[in-house]
């Protein structure tokens, strides 16, 4: 793809960016965009961005050598060369999004976009909404954490990023609409939605989903609230939402923008009164948080490691049936309500004839996924990682191991230059669940791995009374070797479960990266034992 400069840098677009000047003249014609210098081709855009290690102004040279006739930048250039355009602007991040999305022709646009948000589920419920879609025959594409869809399979995610940044998006989003999707879902990080970064400033949704907002990347967001506010950036783009003009006939059933929100989460009022549009609200309870009648709501439920089934009430619709699914893991039972809403509404079906698709929905890669070698005891992998998802995951689990007469064997990190204050929390909402526990490394970075451990480990010790160092205890930095122990010291009916890196494939360290996938380290050391 290649369009001039002239061609999309508008005027509107240029106060978009905060444009503050411009050195050179608009002719020239871009092939394409990148915000890394060892990317460039002949003929690209680069935006110059300022980092936390580096700075991207100390690589405009290399840029240019390499092919660059643009450069984005924030800070003044010294030397700058005659046949090159300077865009200076406020803040060089902020204004890839805009510049993205009119490179690629504003291609959401072209589609209806609906963005999932929540600290945890989200990858979950951006999976089952494109799943339900194309079971129900509509072209959809998906970008997650886990993985990303274009209109046709699945590819996995090498990076560790939930949102790409803006450049990403918007060519995602445009081989979306080449492809003929009709829709697309976007996992709509809270980094992302924040204007921080500006990574989805630009994206048209027309619809999203709040699965939770509970403690995580203070280190990024400073506050709670600030983290809760920058969440909520997806309801006020979906507030301003306009179907286009040209969708009108595409989607003769779509009438008008829409939520759907986690009637039990403490965020679900905050959200609500953002919405000047419908929000549909489940909930595991009748009233949820807000004291009103929620629309969808799970009356009881039955759980196994194959699967759920649950009674659900729909009020306002005047409908209560039972699903069931095939997906591990009773908090599966809300993330499948949130996805039939969103897709009943997308599609104006009835909420019956979407979950009737339910039973043929596949679990995502790495949550709640069972690994099975022919061994005496239980192995299931799964990402949860904040002090939020263990208290979702390991009071059933605890249940239904302790009827079997087995034992809950744990092993999980914690991140380095992230959010420390969960930590101690991990640490204690685990213990209080263990009989046994292993702490590993998690992505330590620049952190040390003992201390990012002791830190955890101190809160074990208040979440469990008598663990004992190399007894229940386990401080083993190495994960691969830590897996192997937990292993050998698991019996008949115990349940070992891996938490923190799931589909990831990779762990990173100061100074490099170690190639690691959690579900196929487990498959091999399993293989190596004897049953």
């Amino acid at each position: 793809m290649q369009r001039n400069l002239k061609e999309f840098f508008t005027e509107k677009i240029a106060e978009k960016t905060g444009l503050i000047k411009i050195d050179g003249e608009l002719n020239p014609l871009v092939t394409g965009l990148e915000y890394d210098s060892r990317c460039i081709n002949q003929g690209n855009l680069f935006f110059a961005l300022p980092g936390l290690h580096t700075d991207g102004k100390l690589y405009i040279d290399d840029a240019i050598k390499r092919g660059a006739v643009v450069i984005v930048h924030e800070n003044d250039i010294e030397n700058q060369k005659s046949e090159i355009v300077y865009i200076k602007v406020k803040n060089s991040r902020f204004a890839m999004s805009p510049i993205s999305a009119a490179f690629y022709g504003f291609p959401s646009r072209r589609l209806l976009v609906t963005g999932v948000t929540g600290t945890e589920g989200k990858s979950t419920v951006v999976y089952l909404i494109w799943q339900l879609l194309r079971l129900l025959r509509k072209k959809t594409g998906f970008i997650s954490t886990v993985q990303s869809c274009l209109g046709n399979e699945e590819i996995d995610n090498s990076e560790h990023q939930t949102t790409p940044e803006a450049p990403i998006i918007q060519k995602l989003l445009f081989e979306m609409a080449e492809n003929g999707c009709e829709y697309a879902v976007i996992e709509s990080s809270s980094h992302g939605l924040s204007q921080k970064t500006n990574r989805l400033g630009d994206v048209d949704f027309c619809s999203g989903v709040l699965t939770n907002i509970t403690h995580e990347h203070l280190e990024f967001h400073g506050t709670w609230e600030q983290y809760q506010f920058d969440k909520a950036n997806l309801f006020r783009a979906i507030s301003r939402y306009v179907l286009p003009p040209e969708l009108s006939s595409k989607y003769p059933g779509f009438t008008a923008p829409f939520g759907v929100v986690n009637g039990d989460d403490k965020s679900a009022q905050y959200v609500k009164e953002l919405m000047k549009y419908k929000t549909f609200l489940y909930s595991s309870e009748k009233t949820g948080k807000l004291g009103t009648s929620n629309d969808a709501i799970i009356e009881s439920i039955e759980s196994e490691s194959s699967g759920n089934s649950y009674m659900v009430n729909f009020p306002e619709m005047g409908q209560r049936f039972e699903i069931k699914d095939k997906l591990p893991g009773a908090y599966n039972s809300q993330n499948v309500l949130a996805a039939v809403l969103t897709v009943s509404s997308l599609l104006k079906l009835s909420v019956s004839e979407v979950a009737q698709q339910v039973i043929n929905l596949k679990p995502v890669k790495g949550r709640m996924t069972t690994i099975n070698k022919g061994q005496p005891f239980e192995v299931v992998v799964d990402y949860a990682h904040t002090p939020s998802s263990f208290q979702t995951i390991f009071p059933p689990l605890q249940q239904r191991i302790k009827k079997q007469g087995g034992r809950i064997i744990s092993l999980f990190g914690s991140p380095g230059e992230r959010d420390t204050q969960k930590r101690y929390k991990q640490g204690k909402i685990a213990a209080s669940y263990s009989d046994l526990l292993f702490l590993t490394d998690e992505d330590p970075r620049g952190e040390d791995s003992m201390e990012i451990i002791n830190e955890i480990a101190r809160g074990c010790h208040d979440g469990k009374e008598g663990l004992v160092l190399d007894e229940n205890l386990f401080l083993i930095p190495d994960r691969p070797t830590a897996i192997r122990k937990a292993f050998s010291l698991a019996k008949k009916g115990d349940l070992v479960i891996l938490l923190g890196k799931a589909h990831e494939n990779s762990i990173i360290y100061a100074n490099y990266v170690m190639p690691f996938d959690e579900i196929t380290e487990a498959e091999k050391a399993l293989s190596e034992m004897n049953f």
